[in-house]
Formats: structure tokens, C-alpha cells, sequence
């Protein structure tokens, strides 16, 4: 495609496909970088990159008109909008490509890396293992610039092995592991608490010690059924909320 080039995307048949393909193409926009076209392919180019109906990826694309991310012009086309950013809670529905779109629309600095002993918390998901790779990274609003949470990820050593800290300054984990080193993710659990920040919070986050956080713990599997991955992410208990819908047949 000549203008904007979204992510591939392999569908989920259990899930709605607009769905699924407004997700996909949310994290493509959100994590666009500032050089990229703004304008979109048209709508029978996008159906057919995602080998969907044209119909489908309509609906697909009111979704995100109505989140504030792109705006659609008769005779014009369909564009980015410039200051499109994470917006309120969106639904998720079970995909991977729900949970990154969540986790786009940042600027994110990785601000440390390297091998450690398994923590004692997280010896349950390690078994097997004396050492974990850890990346921990700040993430900060795109507009004011301001910490919006921290994330550590402990992730098995050979896994990390060919992880380039670069990527994850672009894109969230949970792409780097499928799109970048090929791990086939079998499911995602997801854990999400209420706790008081500690210093190393209260300081990166620059919220007082012992303020309102959203600590959120997500164990990545494998095909296999092992786990690659546990993040561990603290929020700022007054930027952030956390939604689930349930959905009926």
C-alpha cells in the first residue's frame, strides 16, 4: 500500500471480525510514527488486506471515528487524525491484538535492562528457571509528556536473547514476542489490584509516596502452555481505569 501500511492480521473466527480488525488497525495508528502518512488506504484496500468485507471493515472504521482516532471526508478519504491518542477504556473481547492495542499510543522509554535471580514472587511461573531476562520501561503521555506508568517484564533468557530494546520503545511487549521473535502466544491472564506506590514508584511516576496504583500483573503462555513472560505495571491510580465487558451471543 502507498499510504498508510497497517499491521498484518491473523483473524480469530470465535470473534467478531470488525472487531478484531478495528483493534489491529487502532495499534497500527497509535503506534504510527511521526513521518507516517496520515491518510489511510481506502476501504476496498483495507477489506482486502485484511481479507475481510468491505462491509466488515466499514464497521470497523466507525468504531474508530467514533473513538476521535481518524475522521472520514466524502471524496477525500479517510485520515489519521493528528493528535490521535488512547482514548477511554475500549472493549475487550479476548484477542492478542486487543491487548496491544491497549498498550499502544505512548512514548516509551526503556530505562534499564539485564539478567537477574527469579524473583521469589514470581518462582511459580519460573520453575524451571535460575535467571530472568527483566526489561523495565516508563511510559509517558504523548501530549503533556507527563509518567503515566512503569512496566518490568520478566521474560525466560532465551527468549530475550534476541530481543533488541529498541523495539519496545516502539511497540509494546506483547507484539514484540508474536510479530518480532515469533513466540506463538497461546493466552494472556490478566490481574489487576489496587496498591499504594513505593518509592521507586512514587519517584518514576512522580506521584507521592504511598498515592492511589493500579498494579496490573499479565502471565504471557505459549502455544505450549509455558510461560515467556510476566509483566508486572504499575498505573497512576487518577490516569487510569480499567473496563470488562461481558458480551452475550
Amino acid at each position: 500500500m502507498t499510504a498508510f501500511a497497517p499491521d498484518s492480521l491473523v483473524l480469530n473466527r470465535k470473534l467478531p471480525l470488525w472487531y478484531q480488525v478495528s483493534q489491529s488497525l487502532r495499534a497500527s495508528i497509535l503506534g504510527r510514527r511521526p513521518h507516517d502518512p496520515l491518510r489511510l488506504p481506502t476501504e476496498e484496500q483495507l477489506a482486502g488486506h485484511y481479507g475481510v468485507s468491505v462491509l466488515t471493515m466499514r464497521q470497523a472504521l466507525k468504531e474508530l471515528e467514533e473513538e476521535g482516532l481518524i475522521s472520514r471526508h466524502r471524496r477525500r478519504g479517510t485520515f489519521i487524525e493528528p493528535g490521535a491518542r488512547r482514548g477511554a477504556p475500549r472493549r475487550l473481547l479476548g484477542s492478542v491484538d486487543a491487548v496491544v492495542a491497549q498498550q499502544s499510543g505512548e512514548r516509551t522509554t526503556v530505562i534499564g535492562h539485564g539478567r537477574m535471580p527469579v524473583p521469589g514472587e514470581l518462582a511459580e511461573y519460573f520453575p524451571d528457571l535460575a535467571e530472568v531476562a527483566v526489561f523495565r520501561r516508563l511510559r509517558l503521555d504523548g501530549e503533556s509528556g507527563e509518567p503515566t506508568n512503569w512496566a518490568e517484564n520478566a521474560l525466560r533468557p532465551e527468549i530475550a536473547e534476541d530481543l533488541d530494546p529498541g523495539d519496545l520503545e516502539r511497540w509494546p511487549m506483547t507484539k514484540v514476542l508474536r510479530d518480532v521473535l515469533g513466540v506463538r502466544i497461546g493466552r494472556i491472564t490478566d490481574t489487576v489490584e489496587a496498591t499504594l506506590a513505593d518509592p521507586a514508584t512514587a519517584d518514576l511516576l512522580r506521584v507521592p509516596l504511598l498515592s492511589p496504583i493500579l498494579h496490573y500483573t499479565g502471565v504471557t503462555y505459549d502455544a505450549d502452555g509455558r510461560v515467556v513472560d510476566v509483566a508486572r505495571i504499575r498505573y497512576r491510580g487518577d490516569r487510569f481505569s480499567f473496563s470488562v465487558t461481558m458480551e452475550t451471543d
